[in-house]
């Protein structure tokens, strides 16, 4: 007997358009269900695979059916950040969101990365705790699971400002207890050969985020939520599409 076709869930929030379109365009063996408004948007024929679920709250329509197994992942697409991500808190039952994101470069070099949310990865133990789960990601992308940590300079700069001392400090016991590389702050060669890198706390890890996909040419396909038992891929409205999202669901589903 042949498996039941998987669904995922996405958001077709602001610009909708753009998120029906990616449903449409993407080749993958799901179906795809659209979160929206009412009355704001059609699926164009010939795509059988791709249907609407309108809601006057889509975001707790989305999260509601990924909870409840209605769908099989759930990718946030152009819903409100705020509100969606708060609906997946109470509905999980956490009161924080560990998201690990999977980027890649201009040249095609794909790499998790974490922490991406700017309260997210302040400590030694919230560093641990995303090592841990960004490696089973790793294993399931087939990526490297050598781990690099950054932090706020090199090792011959330490004197130079206390916060850098601090960081690098805070990414050799990192490092230490999770068998991990510090890399210093040379995310250029920790690229090369790690399939996880750890920033040294979630502004610089935006900031990271946002120059590679929004400035350096590169390309984000996503952030799965790694502390909740469900499939949850976090994406930002400033995408240009999103099939990247939609293949990495997938294969999370595989």
């Amino acid at each position: 007997m042949p498996a039941a076709v998987r669904t995922i869930g996405i958001g077709a929030g602001a610009e909708p358009e753009k998120v029906i379109e990616s449903a449409c365009r993407v080749r993958i063996p799901c179906n795809i269900v659209c979160y929206t408004w009412p009355g704001t948007v059609a699926v164009p024929a010939g795509h059988d695979n791709v249907r609407l679920h309108e809601s006057e709250k889509p975001e707790s329509a989305l999260v509601s059916d990924l909870m409840n197994g209605t769908i099989d992942a759930a990718i946030r697409g152009t819903l409100p950040a705020n509100a969606t991500l708060q609906a997946l808190k109470d509905a999980a039952g956490v009161n924080s969101l560990e998201r690990i994101a999977l980027l890649e470069t201009a040249r095609g070099r794909k790499f998790l990365f974490a922490p991406v949310g700017i309260d997210e990865g302040w400590t030694v133990a919230g560093k641990l705790a995303l090592i841990g789960k960004g490696r089973t990601i790793a294993r399931l992308l087939g990526l490297p699971e050598k781990v690099g940590v950054l932090s706020g300079g090199r090792l011959g700069d330490v004197g130079r400002h206390e916060r850098v001392d601090q960081s690098m400090a805070d990414a050799e016991l990192v490092a230490r207890l999770s068998g991990a590389v510090h890399c210093e702050i040379l995310i250029e060669d920790a690229v090369k050969s790690c399939g996880l890198i750890i920033a040294p706390d979630g502004i610089s890890g935006n900031l990271v985020f946002r120059t590679l996909t929004f400035l350096g040419a590169g390309s984000s396909h996503g952030a799965p939520v790694a502390n909740i038992d469900k499939i949850f891929v976090d994406t930002s409205r400033a995408q240009p599409d999103y099939t990247n999202a939609l293949m990495l669901a997938a294969s999370l589903l595989e």
